[in-house]
């Protein structure tokens, strides 16, 4: 068994995807606690993020191309990605766990 922590990317492309993403992010913490998760969202999920703040945003990687191709306006908190999809694929390359949400 492995000393590592378990290290899984989320993706969430719409509201409701989103939703099921903050609720699998919080479990898998309370569960892992010492894991680490990444929730990366793009497209609608993007908008649903900035008008619904919650407890598991420090977790967020938002897609930079979703807010210029949408001029969605996002708080400073939330940490930005240039693309989703590069994004996910570096986290992968480096062993990372991948789960849709």
């Amino acid at each position: 068994m492995s000393d590592e922590p378990l290290r899984l990317i989320i993706h969430a492309a719409d509201a409701a995807s989103l939703a099921r993403a903050r609720s699998n992010a919080a479990n898998f913490l309370a569960a892992a606690p010492d894991a680490q998760v990444e929730i990366v969202i793009n497209a609608d999920a993007v908008e649903a993020a900035v008008d619904s703040p919650h407890d598991t945003d420090a977790h967020l990687r938002v897609c930079a191309n979703t807010l210029k191709n949408k001029q969605i306006a996002a708080p400073d908190t939330l940490v930005r990605v240039a693309a989703a999809v590069v994004h996910i694929a570096e986290r992968q390359r480096d062993g990372w766990a991948y789960m849709r949400a």
